[in-house]
Formats: C-alpha cells, sequence, structure tokens
C-alpha cells in the first residue's frame, strides 16, 4: 500500500468518526472502516455527492441498522466528496 494511501485512508476514517452515526467513535476508532474502501473506491471511480449518499444510505441502512434520515447521509455526502475534490487538489496528481 502506498503511503499516501494511508494517509487518505486514516483522513477519510477521521471523517466518518466525526460523523459517528451509530455514537461509538469515541470507543471504537475503526468502527467505520468497513466503509473505506468501497468509499474510496467510488470516489476514485468519479462518484458524486447523489452516489456517495445512496451508499452511505445503504450501509446505515443494511448494515448498521440505523434510519438514514436522522444520520444525515447527504450532509455527510457533502463533506466527503468536498474533502475528496480538495485532497486531489492538494496532491497535485489528481490521483489519490
Amino acid at each position: 500500500m502506498r503511503p499516501e494511501t494511508d494517509v487518505t485512508e486514516n483522513d477519510l476514517r477521521h471523517l466518518l468518526n466525526e460523523w459517528d452515526p451509530l455514537g461509538v467513535a469515541d470507543d471504537v476508532q475503526d468502527e467505520y472502516d468497513c466503509m473505506l474502501v468501497p468509499l474510496l473506491q467510488r470516489l476514485r471511480g468519479g462518484a458524486d455527492q447523489t452516489g456517495i449518499c445512496e451508499f452511505l444510505r445503504h450501509e446505515l441502512k443494511d448494515h448498521f441498522g440505523l434510519d438514514p434520515l436522522g444520520s444525515r447521509p447527504d450532509a455527510m455526502a457533502a463533506r466527503v466528496v468536498a474533502w475528496w475534490a480538495a485532497a486531489e487538489t492538494a496532491d497535485g496528481t489528481g490521483c489519490l
């Protein structure tokens, strides 16, 4: 794994833990790691905010058993897409 991939995964993990739809991130730092690779694959594949939101809604409902609306996946999708765009710009290559 490339070092920048580790940094990218850690940054995304931090975002997911700040969102913390289960309310457990203070105790379990890797609770949302199951979403890291699928999210990064979607982002690298050019997924837009709608695609990321759909993925998050699915995970909240089908994987975690939560009501997606209460966790605001739309707001989190916007945050993830904005973070990704900024990370790509900062990288300078457009390839994270």
